[in-house]
Formats: C-alpha cells, structure tokens, sequence
C-alpha cells in the first residue's frame, strides 16, 4: 500500500470525509485510521449525514447500507441528487447480488464488505480521494443470496463475481451493448437478465433467443419476422422477437454460432436501428437494447472467417467474463445451500444439507459443466437422499455422471443404442481404461445420433439433450468432421 498521497494530502488543504455509520465502534475505528490524513466529521444515521453533507460537502462519504431509519441505498439517491459529484463508498455486511447492484446504478464509487481488511479500505479512499480531486479541478483545453427469494438469484461473494456485481450496476442503467463471455454453464443469461432487470427499459419487454437452438434458415423469420409468402410454408405474416422487443431488451445467447448472412443483418441493425421483415419492402426502425453472450472465442471466429469483424467490435462494447466454477470454488457452499433449498422448495423434499465428505468431494471436483452442472447433480442428490443429509455416493460425478446420463439416454432416446455400443467397445478393447471409454461411449454417441438425423446437427442436438454448440465443440474435440455427414443444411 502506496502511503504517499495521504502525505501529500496532509495539510491546509486537507479533504474531508462523511463517515456515517450506526455502529459507534466502526465510527471510532474508521476515524483513527483515517484522522491522520483527513478532516474526518462522523453521522449516526442518514437523517444527520445528510445535514452533514449540506453543510460540509464532505470530498468522500464513507456509509454503511443497514441503518436505522432510512438504509444507505435510499440516502445514496438523495446525496447523488444533491451533488451528482459525490463519491460515496458503501459498506455491508450483507454481500448480496441485489447491494451491489443497485449500489453501483445509483452511483456508489464502490463498496465494501464487512468485515473489511484495513489495506483494502485505505486503497478505496486513496483512489476515491484522487478521482474527487480530479472532478473538482476545472478541465481546460487549447485550440466504475438472499436465500429467502423464490426467484432465481446470481450466487457469489468470490473476487470475480464482486467485479461483475460492479460492472452490471454501472452498465445496466445505459443502453450500452454487453457482450457476456463465458463457459456453457457459468450463468451468462441470469446475468443478463440482472442487467434488464436493473436498467431502465425494466418495464418493457426481456426476449432471450438462443441463436444455436434455432435452425439457421429459421433464425432469421425469428429475428426479424416474414411477410406472406417470403418463402414456403410462409402463409401469413409474422411478427419477429424484434418488433416484439420494442422498447424492451433483447438477449441473443450463443451469438457466435449465426451465420454470416444473419450476422450482416444483425450489424445494419445495431448501426442503423432499422430492418426489413424477411420478403417484405417496409423499413422498420426499433429501439432496443441488446446484450448478446457466447461460449466461444470469437476472435479465433474471425480469423477462420466464421464471425464478422465489423460486427464483433460493434458488439464487444462492454465485455463481462464469466469466471468458470472451478475459478471461484470458495462459492460452492452458498451455491449448494441456495440450490438444496431450491429444491427442497420445487420438489417437497426436506434435505437438511450434505455431509462434510460430500461438501470435501464437490469442492475438489472440476466442474466441466460450471453452475449447471452442480444444479444438476444437486437435483439429482436431492432425489436419490433417503435421509436428512446427502452423502458422498448420491453425488454423481464424471465417469459415474456421465455413465447414468447414458444409461437414460439407452432407455428413452436410443433404444438400446448405448447398450450394443458399450458391448462393442468392451469386446474389441477390453482393458480399456475408465475415461477412456467414457470419451469413446460419447463420440460413438454423437455419430450415431448424427447417422440417426442424417447429418442434421439441431435434430442430433436435441436427440443428445444438449445444445448445438455443445455438439459442435464435441464435434471439434473428437475431430468428427461435418463434410462427411450429409450436411444440416440440405435437411432444415
């Protein structure tokens, strides 16, 4: 920690800060390790900080959220309406995804959780410090789980998804394009839609489309609807999601898997907010915010001439990375508790929780599949408990996982598929080890589900149970090559 600019600070021209707080204790602790550097005036409740404000205009105000009276995020609006130049910091000890936000949309400079590391606050105030010192020098120029909810929540108090809770309350009330970057699972929509959620076109239509569920000769009639007779089967006209979306926010996920023609499409749109209806002569101009997601590198896109230069840097405005589970294991626990309790809910059971084994074996796990994956796994924990408490061969994983996942797929989609697959594989390769006759169980699966649809990899998808973009990369990874398919093309 960089000391030099309290000292500099020191002095006749000595900034000011507001620490507002109920707690005296906090008040007397924020106070001694501040008074040395900074005139420091104190509040007990929002009522008096804002008396302090109008009196003092204090350079920084240091408040916390939970107080008697009115609470931080109410005072935050009142003292930005007063002084839109405020830099406030909020302190919590509630970390949940709802503070953050809304503190950084009313335009909290930051916050911080309770209990805080000395070093991490004097870093906040030292930057807040140097920030406020710029906006008030003249610019001139020569010639930033509430468990109780039944709705869906965004879980985590690990670095990354704290950086995330920022950003979405700093982008979410403009009309910024969002470009969510992530691994199939780690929660891209919710994240989007905590952006809508948060913005001010809240009260106007959301519409997810997922852009690799859709055909993409069908894609297009779904984006920007059809007039009848624009092609066969078109027997009326049709409204697209984007007249539908007007006003509203629309979320394209899987956004690197449209084809080239819709994508040139897409870019007139974000360029000049108009578009025809397919087979149609009218221009319609909309006014809609777009977050878009993908599970892919985009850049690699681009230099495969897969995805449109000029359309990347129009959608890559604001990027927001999704960490990987695996990334941010320490959110495991509030993850499971939000999960079990979820399911407890929807399915009437009455888990208790999971053993400290259990908890040791899914916090050592990979977790390939990210949040999905251990939604799912919980779920199926939560099934299979016979008492209070989920143990360690309830939680399905990897090979095991995979292995139950195909034993259904051999009794609802395959027919027996999976059963002479296995039996051919033992017989030819007996000694074969465990992964690897996992990963074969799995190619053979997919080339025989793209036998099964002639190529066709929407319907071999969904025979899967999996998206696909999910198939295109397992495709990639097992080097099953699309030329020697009968092409998806030639059978939508």
């Amino acid at each position: 920690m960089n000391h030099h600019l309290f000292i500099v600070l020191k002095g006749a021209n000595m900034q000011t800060i507001l620490i507002v707080d109920d707690d005296k204790s906090i008040r007397y602790s924020l106070k001694r390790m501040l008074e040395d550097h900074f005139s420091i005036l104190t509040a007990q409740n929002g009522e008096e900080a804002l008396s302090r404000m109008k009196e003092s205009s204090p350079d920084l105000i240091i408040m916390d959220i939970k107080m008697p009276g009115r609470n931080g995020i109410d005072v935050l609006k009142e003292m930005k309406f007063l002084d839109p130049k405020s830099l406030i910091i909020l302190m919590t000890a509630y970390g949940t995804t709802e503070t953050a936000i809304e503190a950084m949309k009313f335009g909290a400079f930051d916050y911080i959780l309770k209990p805080f590391p000395i070093p991490q606050m004097k870093e906040l105030v030292q930057k807040a410090i140097a920030l406020r010192k710029l906006m008030k020098e003249e610019v001139s120029y020569a010639s930033e789980p509430d468990q109780q909810k039944e709705e869906e929540q965004i879980i985590g108090s690990a670095p990354k998804m704290q950086e995330i809770y920022k950003v979405i309350g700093q982008v979410a009330p403009s009309d910024v394009t969002v470009l969510l970057r992530g691994e199939s699972g780690t929660g891209k929509e919710l994240v989007a839609r905590a952006i809508y959620h948060y913005s001010l076109r809240s009260s106007y239509p959301f519409l997810p489309v997922n852009c690799a569920a859709i055909p993409d000769t069908l894609l297009e009639s779904e984006l920007f609807g059809h007039e009848k007779g624009a092609f066969t089967g078109a027997i009326s006209r049709r409204i697209g999601k984007l007249e539908q979306c007007q006003g509203g926010t629309i979320f394209l996920d899987e956004i690197g898997d449209m084809s080239l023609s819709t994508q040139a499409k897409l870019l007139r749109i974000l360029q000049e907010k108009t578009f025809e209806r397919l087979g149609g002569r009218e221009t319609l101009r909309v006014d809609i915010r777009f977050i878009v997601a993908t599970n892919k590198d985009l850049e690699e896109a681009m230099v495969r001439g897969e995805f449109r230069e000029d359309l990347y840097y129009r959608l890559n405005v604001v990027s927001i990375k999704i960490p990987p589970l695996r990334e941010r294991k320490e959110d495991i626990p509030n993850l499971t508790s939000y999960f079990l309790k979820k399911f407890n809910r929807d399915l009437k059971r009455k888990v208790a929780g999971i053993t400290p084994s259990a908890m040791g074996k899914i916090t050592s796990y990979g977790w390939p599949g990210n949040v999905r994956q251990l939604e799912n796994v919980l779920k199926r924990a939560v099934l299979l408990c016979q008492g209070e408490w989920i143990l360690d061969d309830q939680l399905l994983l990897d090979v095991e996982e995979r292995r139950e996942a195909a034993e259904v797929l051999k009794g609802k989609t395959f027919e027996g598929l999976l059963d002479s697959l296995f039996m051919e594989l033992t017989e030819t390769s007996p000694d074969r080890e465990g992964l690897d006759m996992v990963s074969a169980i799995e190619k053979g699966l997919i080339l025989r589900a793209l036998q099964k649809t002639n190529g066709n990899q929407v319907q071999a998808a969904s025979l899967l149970g999996i998206n696909r973009g999910t198939l295109r990369s397992k495709m990639e990874r097992y080097h099953i090559r699309k030329e020697v398919l009968v092409s998806e093309e030639d059978n939508e």
